[in-house]
């Protein structure tokens, strides 16, 4: 193996293991969104932050040392936001009910 193709495998393992968190977090605002019961578990929303600004801090890590693309990282960010913005949704709707 050369030096390019072990940059670009550790560039891969960096990229999947970021990925792997995010889904993690996926499945917790997933979990969420199914209950729906964020109103009733502050905790809950406060482990989500706490996993979120890890994810960043990870990624933000990941960029300095040049392993991830800027553009995948923020990519990865936006669609955990995305869902974090539909369960905020979710739950506004049901105290509307």
């Amino acid at each position: 193996m050369d030096v390019t193709s072990d940059a670009i495998n550790y560039r891969e393992k960096a990229y999947a293991l970021l990925q792997a968190d995010a889904d993690k977090i996926v499945k917790l605002i997933r979990v969420q969104m199914d209950n729906l019961t964020m109103p009733q578990c502050p905790l809950y929303e406060e482990v989500l932050d706490t996993q979120m600004f890890g994810l960043s801090r990870e990624i933000d890590f990941a960029v300095r040392l040049g392993l991830v693309d800027e553009k995948k990282g923020k990519s990865l960010l936006d669609r955990l936001e995305r869902e974090l913005s539909a369960l905020h949704e979710a739950v506004t709707k049901k105290r509307v009910r």
